[in-house]
């Protein structure tokens, strides 16, 4: 499959272009970026070809892998879908609800595959914990923490991104705790409290439709030496965490790709779709405004 690029920022450098340029179904047809310098950079250090209009690398490839701002990934996504492209997507989604509808819409009347790569779901340790953990029913409370120090005193190249500083950890490392909560303990009834904390920090309660809650702890302005990821479940089978994982972005793109050429290939939607980005969309949402008093 012929995919394109689109995005030239340090996720789509370090992450996308090798995880695409490396994968053996997969020919890395080019990259398109707001900026055209930085996208001939880009595409001269993975081997590939940049494209200065966007439509044309549209028509050049039956896929795109998208690297860009939520809100900005979601009118293209909705472009590319138009030209008949499958989508591999990043989290989140989109930055508001509208924009995630539109998103599936498209995605829907194109009749194109979607994949949104939420880290955990795609590295096999933790993707293998949560099919396991799935398969119960019985789970009386989840406990989520992600903390990042990306605004806590490391030299992350993510400080400077306008949409974290916007956003804060809510909508950065929200989905990527959704997406390990949400499989296993059923969709979210309802955000039943959001509350701030130092810098970026929330804590979200939720009520699931399994019938469990669980609270969350999101964060990126932790002190490095507190940053980290941790799932806790607790039921009448005990206590069980969320293992570490010892693979890191790159091998899990490949991952999500691979379930991308799957479903487009004619099997069934994989869970990450953008149906199921759509709903993280809503309940990030939903959490927004509580914390800011709009509902």
């Amino acid at each position: 499959m012929r995919i394109g690029l689109l995005g030239t920022g340090p996720w789509a450098d370090m992450a996308h272009a090798p995880a695409l340029a490396g994968h053996d179904d997969l020919d890395f047809a080019g990259v398109w970026g707001r900026r055209p310098d930085a996208a001939e950079e880009l595409a001269q250090r993975h081997g590939t070809r940049a494209y200065a209009d966007l439509d044309a690398l549209l028509a050049d490839v039956e896929a795109v892998a998208v690297a860009l701002p939520p809100a900005v990934q979601a009118g293209l996504a909705v472009r590319a879908a138009r030209a008949g492209c499958h989508l591999l997507l990043d989290k989140p989604l989109a930055s508001t609800v509208a924009q995630g509808r539109a998103v599936v819409e498209a995605v829907r009347t194109a009749d194109v595959a979607s994949v949104v790569f939420f880290t955990t779901r795609f590295q096999p340790e933790t993707e293998a914990w949560i099919t396991e953990q799935s398969s119960r029913e019985d789970w009386f409370t989840a406990r989520a923490q992600w903390l990042g120090a990306v605004f806590g005193g490391e030299d992350s190249p993510f400080a400077d991104s306008p949409w974290r500083r916007e956003k804060g950890a809510l909508w950065d490392v929200g989905p990527h705790a959704l997406s390990v909560l949400l499989p296993v303990l059923g969709d979210a009834r309802r955000v039943a409290a959001a509350a701030p904390g130092p810098g970026d920090t929330v804590h979200l309660v939720l009520d699931h439709t399994g019938g469990a809650s669980s609270t969350l702890t999101l964060s990126l302005t932790a002190p490095p030496a507190a940053a980290g990821a941790a799932v806790e479940l607790r039921g009448r089978a005990g206590v069980t965490l969320l293992p570490e994982t010892t693979q890191g972005p790159v091998p899990a793109l490949r991952r999500a790709a691979d379930a991308l050429l799957a479903a487009a290939g004619g099997g069934r939607p994989h869970p990450c779709d953008a149906a199921f980005g759509l709903r993280v969309t809503e309940i990030l949402a939903e959490a927004e405004g509580l914390l800011t008093g709009r509902e």
